[in-house]
């Protein structure tokens, strides 16, 4: 029906027609996916949910004498040096280190990297490992975005294609990843946005691809690679959307386009830090069948309740859960009304679908041809059996 370069030339002219996933849903329910496919160049959706698995290289620049960096810290927090000389990785996840026996503060590498986006100085400390080429000790001063090099997120898997939804049938409360779970089945978490979430409206990776350019934190980013623990195998509806965590992908984008509304650093009480990450993907209508997918409704999409009292890898459930149910506010379990909340900000996840369509129209943003699929075939390894448990003393 269309290719992407003539979706391109569309943009270029500002003749593009754009509607964001919920417009496409409404409008399938009026006219059809046929007709909807024949009106329809560009589809947006979009999501803004914790990312854990995300971070940033920064290239400090070299100093005078020069140093090799080899432990390094950020507003407190550890970055990974191992690499180039002043090359860092700062993780998402990654907690401040106590100083002098103070407390642990609610901050991380999420917060940190929110913090350069939005042009905040952020206190760097360095030690490095003399050599002759090398050889300064240590380094400390103020960076902001503007006085280091490259600084850019990579992040190794974002966008789940779908997840749980975590409850608690234990009798004590429960701090996860997910946020608090109340006790004896209280409250019940979901981070998926369901059917604004990007990866449902394309669920067997028709049109999306590596190298694919999307909405990344407020700027442009694209698909780098599959992401990890990517499981395009997961079990599947008749609509091909998975009844689980399955395909991820791993992202790249400047930094430095970015803007701090979409990045922010968050902190999970008893678990950790994260990143709250906005992330928006293009999909073209290149056929009928695109319309079909993106047409999928929150009653029509389905996650696995997974009760954490149970401290195992493999965690019973209580079967599945539209996301239907799960945006009205409460599920039932076992015969018991339950409150849901989300951990994504459907709000949010709008705005982000609404600003790609607005870059699009504008002639702002095209799309891009993906140089390779993302693999279909790939299986969840995990380490039962590979290793055995070390005490720590």
């Amino acid at each position: 029906m269309r290719t992407i370069a003539e979706i391109n030339q569309k943009i270029a002219d500002q003749r593009v027609k754009v509607l964001t996933v919920e417009e496409l849903k409404a409008r399938v329910a009026v006219v059809g996916s046929t007709q909807a496919a024949q009106e329809v160049d560009v589809i947006t959706t979009g999501t803004f949910e914790p990312m854990e698995s995300s971070g940033a290289i920064i290239n400090l620049g070299h100093t005078d004498p020069p140093i090799k960096i080899r432990r390094c810290w950020l507003d407190g927090v550890p970055a990974y040096s191992g690499f180039g000389a002043v090359d860092l990785y700062l993780g998402a996840t990654q907690a401040v280190e106590a100083v002098d026996g103070e407390e642990a503060r609610e901050k991380g590498g999420g917060h940190v990297i929110s913090d350069l986006i939005a042009g905040l100085p952020i206190q760097l400390r360095a030690l490095g490992q003399v050599t002759d080429c090398y050889p300064r000790a240590s380094f400390e001063t103020t960076i902001t975005r503007d006085t280091i090099n490259q600084f850019y997120l990579f992040n190794p898997r974002n966008l789940y294609q779908n997840f749980i939804v975590g409850v608690n049938g234990g009798d004590r409360p429960l701090y996860t990843y997910l946020g608090p779970l109340q006790p004896r089945l209280s409250n019940a978490v979901y981070s998926n946005p369901g059917a604004l979430s990007p990866l449902f409206n394309d669920p067997n990776l028709q049109t999306i691809g590596i190298g694919t350019r999307i909405f990344l934190g407020g700027g442009i980013g694209y698909v780098a690679w599959e992401g990890t623990q990517h499981f395009p195998l997961q079990k599947r509806l008749p609509n091909d959307t998975p009844i689980g965590p399955a395909a991820t992908l791993a992202l790249i984008g400047d930094a430095k386009q970015m803007d701090a509304r979409w990045v922010r650093g968050c902190y999970f009480k008893s678990y950790g830090p994260s990143l709250m990450l906005g992330v928006g993907v293009p999909i073209p209508v290149l056929n009928e069948e695109v319309v079909v997918h993106c047409a999928v409704q929150d009653n029509d999409l389905v996650a696995p309740i997974v009760d954490f009292s149970i401290p195992r890898r493999v965690r019973p459930t209580f079967g599945l859960v539209s996301y239907a149910q799960l945006k009205s506010g409460r599920i039932m379990i076992e015969g018991k009304p339950v409150r849901a909340a989300p951990l994504a900000s459907l709000f949010l996840s709008r705005q982000i679908a609404i600003t790609l369509k607005q870059w699009i129209e504008a002639g702002k943003f095209t799309l891009t041809e993906p140089v390779a699929r993302i693999p279909k075939e790939r299986s969840f390894l995990p380490q039962d059996i590979w290793g055995a448990q070390v005490a720590l003393e």
